[in-house]
């Protein structure tokens, strides 16, 4: 690897801490991943330094927050090669991002009778949301089914889709399975039918280099606090001629041309859809964390992520009893397991006590849950900061807390 891990790891304070007398090894990093310093200090700079309401005022700490705050729209146009900065939308988060779209594309462009096709995998974020559209139009959510290993079965697509398919919605990396769907494929059937497609990044954006205008994505949406930002921060990259067309999706200040009782009319891209004060102090963060990662270089947390996956994998493949959900071969830093005999949640919660961090239950999957006919399971998933020392010791504290049953 080409970068320094020790050095990387005394970014992050919140590593350096003990957990019942136990050094803190944190696997749970599909859920939220921690901060470095250099993001924590930029909060702590934007409050003790220019904080001020951003784009409506004259004075010179709206101007230096207003700054700041663009400045990151612009960092997060490069990462993802967006055309223009309009395409960047700031919401909350991943889920909000999702809401948008469903309501402002549902508005402009779903009717009674129109299909969605929504893959099994999905996290209910990027389930319920188009479920809530499908009850509102009177339209019909239509499933994309997995096989066991965890891979779309992308022969079938091209069958589901008909003549009243509006829109794809797909992850791009599965939060429980870890599988990469092929994107470019994906989008490429869609729109040979005339079909748009919706991608939840929120599992990909911090672990691959993510080109909007290659993979020709309708719409694109993650989250800062799984790339190393503060939480409350997320992002929604649409195509412009889409956006456009779509109501608000929310009213209040900052989205508005001009309010009359006789009508408003609505602010420009990206405006349009960023209504009230946002989380200025956030977003401002959010791009300090996007120039530490591109410090590290995404290549390189990917390529050293991949080496403790295979680890990992090894190692934990030795244990009786052990499955693993997941098995594609294309996929990122996230096992997903239970262990014959004992319960996933007994599991996690032993492992707490040897102050090894990791996620227990559904994942906001249970459509995934129910395929492969389980309550939940155990996650494990890594970050660049993880070492293999540290899965050394979550596999032998697994076998002990194994034994106990």
């Amino acid at each position: 690897m080409s970068f320094d891990l020790i050095k990387i790891r005394e970014d992050f304070p919140i590593l350096d801490q003990q957990i019942y007398n136990r050094p803190l090894i944190y696997f749970d990093n599909a859920a939220t991943t921690q901060r470095p310093r250099q993001v924590i200090d930029a909060l702590t700079r934007t409050y003790s330094e220019y904080y001020g309401n951003i784009h409506r005022a004259a004075h010179f700490l709206a101007d230096k927050a207003t700054l700041a705050y663009e400045e990151t729209r612009e960092k997060i146009r490069l990462l993802i090669n967006a055309e223009t900065r309009e395409q960047i939308i700031f919401t909350k988060g991943t889920t909000e991002s999702i809401n948008l779209a469903a309501f402002a594309f549902g508005e402009a462009f779903i009717h009674e009778g129109d299909e969605i096709i929504v893959s099994e995998m999905e996290h209910h974020s990027n389930i319920v949301p188009w479920q809530l559209l499908a009850g509102r139009k009177g339209a019909k959510i239509i499933v994309l089914p997995i096989d066991d290993e965890g891979r779309l079965e992308l022969e079938k697509l091209e069958s589901l889709i008909s003549p009243r398919t509006k829109l794809i919605a797909v992850t791009h990396v599965s939060n429980v399975l870890g599988t990469i769907n092929p994107i470019k494929k994906i989008t490429a059937i869609a729109h040979s039918r005339n079909v748009r497609i919706f991608v939840d990044g929120a599992q990909a954006a911090a672990h691959m280099h993510i080109d909007v205008q290659d993979l020709d994505v309708d719409f694109y949406a993650f989250s800062a606090h799984k790339m190393y930002g503060p939480n409350g921060v997320g992002v929604l990259y649409g195509k412009k001629e889409l956006l456009e067309q779509m109501p608000p999706y929310q009213g209040g200040g900052e989205m508005i041309s001009e309010v009359k009782f006789s009508g408003t009319t609505y602010n420009e891209l990206p405006y349009k859809f960023e209504a009230g004060t946002p989380n200025i102090s956030g977003v401002i963060a959010f791009g300090a964390a996007i120039d530490y990662l591109g410090n590290i270089g995404i290549e390189n947390a990917a390529a050293w992520e991949m080496e403790l996956l295979t680890y990992a994998t090894n190692q934990l493949a030795r244990i009786p009893g052990f499955r693993i959900y997941g098995t594609q071969v294309e996929k990122s830093g996230v096992i997903s397991f239970n262990v014959e005999g004992v319960h996933f949640f007994d599991l996690g919660t032993m492992l707490d006590k040897f102050g090894i961090a990791v996620r227990t239950g559904h994942h906001c999957a249970d459509p995934l849950m129910e395929h492969f006919g389980i309550q939940g399971t155990v996650r494990a998933s890594f970050a660049f900061y993880n070492t293999k020392e540290e899965i050394d010791v979550f596999v032998e504290a697994l076998k002990k807390v194994i034994s106990m049953f």
